[in-house]
């Protein structure tokens, strides 16, 4: 089971370090793409080595969402597309998890990439067909990509150096770019869902024609392994596994998809969904709360081991992140860097650790968290190099001051921290007036953290109090997951905390996250609204990387340069995933090195079913 690539945070890539970002053969035909090194499986392979090839077939893995649906429309950049939607289709290649940065054949037998990266050809499976009967065509990959960048502004900047998409001969759909030496594209079109034109652009059961640029919910046809058999609508949605799927023996789909039905509950409020678990309406727990974790899971199912915990540290292995409360640049409030770097000053991180964490979290400091891309000290080497080619761009304090957090933890630090913000706050123009913090307008700054999941507002709290002792009137609004999303995608708020996930080969996604393009269109993930020619420059060269190294070395110089405009107040991360279950499923000895892979690689078992109670199949 796999989802969205289009939907997902980012390019999610896997990849460890070597001497060449991509070995993959120009100008031939090939089963694999690979960033780096060779593949580990040779063409004609038959199964990825960590699935179980003998697992059995049955049962429901029952899920849960936050937020509800409102679409079935893969597509649109607009509305809530119901979680698992992805079940419902393929796209032309696919990862393995064991190995990074490498992608094999699915909906594509093979691609040929031309020898210049300026275009790659993809040749479709003969044996792929839709769940109706009917073949997948390279006409479909062309009308999809098509439709997707014409009702998406999103994917039309993701997909900015795409010039073109045609048919170049039976089967075999090309893909030309705008520019050559960009060794990602390949990889990206890899990632492409396929949807079929005949369906959307057939009639539904009241005679009315389909129109892909506009919402539905209507269950879609797709070509995967699971076809939406019932819903309720913003409420629940169960998904079964197509009999006849043609992929099913495909290598990179064997012992995959193991569920006869995958069930989806959704919920608006975050107190409800874990009581819901607690009460088995669903299987799987995925914490982020470092109290709940150590408080909460003493109920009476977790004591009779039919609810199992369980760390996943394969779920960070090959990705990194930055995490913070990220202020809004499209408010004037906040376009002044001191500004930013003062609320930085304002969060006791160490004190939250010791009193609301219980020691679980080490504090971000880097864009790329977890990644070998992390900026270190004082920028050297290649580093230095890169910085130099565009130090016209960018703060000459790169160059001078590695960054580094504040620290706090006690009162007197906090002390010497609040007083360092509120110098900041005087710098950028705003004074204290009795016990408000007031700009050259002579109104209070006001600074408003909003959110959907209630779980935070304690930590949110640590930032609001100090900040309040300072004059700056800090709230906290909490509102339910449709509006929130909502309000994310027009950028309708002050603050909010959230995150970027990150891969092992940085490129293009760079440009969604902090792009100044991006930064005015709606739903991108450049939360900051994030305008910069140096970050845009070092961008620019991220892409075009032909090696490893430079590779690395224009990561961390990004990085740094980010890190030096404040445009987060870094949070924390722990690098394990804390999961809950019930005991109703069993898996591979040995799960694959990138992924804890639940519920992909799973399978249904009666025997410890039978012991747990409560669930039928």
């Amino acid at each position: 089971m796999k989802f969205m690539p289009l939907l997902a945070a980012g390019l999610v890539l896997l990849g460890a370090a070597s001497p060449a970002l991509a070995q993959t053969k120009p100008g031939v035909w090939t089963h694999a793409f690979n960033m780096e090194g060779e593949p580990k499986y040779p063409e004609g392979f038959t199964h990825f080595d960590y699935v179980n090839v003998d697992a059995p077939k049955g049962g429901t893995v029952r899920m849960s969402s936050m937020g509800g649906f409102d679409t079935f429309n893969p597509i649109l950049p607009k509305g809530q597309p119901a979680s698992g939607i992805g079940l419902l289709y393929e796209t032309l290649m696919t990862p393995s998890l064991d190995e990074q940065g490498t992608y094999y054949g699915l909906l594509a037998e093979s691609l040929k990439v031309a020898p210049d990266y300026g275009a790659v050809t993809f040749r479709i499976d003969p044996k792929a067909h839709w769940n109706d009967g009917e073949p997948v065509t390279a006409e479909d990959v062309v009308w999809t990509f098509n439709k997707l960048i014409e009702v998406n502004p999103d994917r039309a900047q993701y997909y900015s150096n795409i010039a073109k998409a045609e048919v170049t001969a039976p089967g075999e759909v090309t893909f030309t770019f705008d520019q050559t030496g960009n060794r990602e594209l390949p990889l990206i079109l890899g990632q492409l869902i396929v949807l079929p034109q005949h369906w959307w652009e057939g009639t539904d059961a009241k005679g009315n024609v389909r129109d892909v640029t506009k919402s539905t919910l209507e269950p879609p046809l797709g070509s995967g392994p699971y076809e939406l058999s019932s819903f309720d609508a913003g409420r629940s949605i169960t998904y079964t596994r197509v009999k006849d799927y043609w992929g099913a023996q495909q290598p990179t789909q064997v012992g995959t998809d193991n569920f006869d039905q995958y069930r989806v509950e959704s919920f608006l409020d975050e107190t409800v969904r874990f009581e819901a678990f607690k009460g088995d309406q669903f299987d799987w727990w995925s914490e982020y709360s470092a109290r709940r974790w150590a408080t909460a899971f003493d109920f009476p199912a977790v004591q009779q081991k039919r609810v199992v915990l369980e760390l996943f540290p394969e779920d960070y292995n090959g990705n990194g992140q930055m995490v913070g409360f990220i202020p809004n640049l499209r408010e004037a409030k906040f376009q002044d860097q001191r500004v930013r770097e003062a609320l930085n000053y304002a969060f006791d991180f160490e004190a939250l650790n010791q009193t609301l964490f219980f020691g679980q979290y080490e504090r971000v400091n880097s864009y790329f968290y977890g990644l070998p891309f992390q900026s270190k000290g004082l920028p050297e080497g290649k580093e230095l190099e890169v910085l130099q080619s565009v130090k016209d761009l960018v703060p000459a304090s790169v160059f001078t001051e590695p960054y580094a957090n504040p620290v706090s933890g006690d009162a007197s630090k906090l002390r010497g921290n609040l007083r360092t913000a509120l110098g900041l706050f005087n710098e950028a123009g705003y004074t204290l007036n009795g016990t408000q913090l007031v700009g050259p307008d002579g109104k209070q700054l006001t600074i408003e953290i909003l959110s959907n999941q209630p779980s935070l507002e304690p930590m949110f709290q640590n930032l609001v109090t100090n900040l309040n002792q300072i004059g700056v009137l800090a709230t906290i609004r909490m509102v339910d997951s449709p509006q929130y999303i909502n309000r994310i995608r027009s950028f309708d708020y002050d603050v909010i905390y959230t995150s970027w996930v990150q891969s092992n080969s940085p490129g293009n996604e760079q440009r969604f996250f902090f792009g100044s393009k991006a930064a005015d269109e709606e739903g991108s993930q450049n939360y900051a609204g994030i305008k910069d020619p140096g970050v845009d420059a070092l961008i620019d060269q991220l892409v075009l990387a032909k090696d490893r190294d430079t590779q690395l070395a224009i990561s961390a110089a990004l990085d740094r340069v980010l890190l030096s405009h404040h445009y987060v107040v870094p949070g924390y991360t722990l690098r394990n995933s804390r999961t809950a279950r019930w005991d109703r499923f069993s898996r591979p000895e040995t799960l694959p090195e990138y992924s804890s892979a639940f519920p992909t690689i799973w399978w249904w078992d009666a025997e410890k079913a039978a012991k747990t109670g409560g669930a039928n199949q």
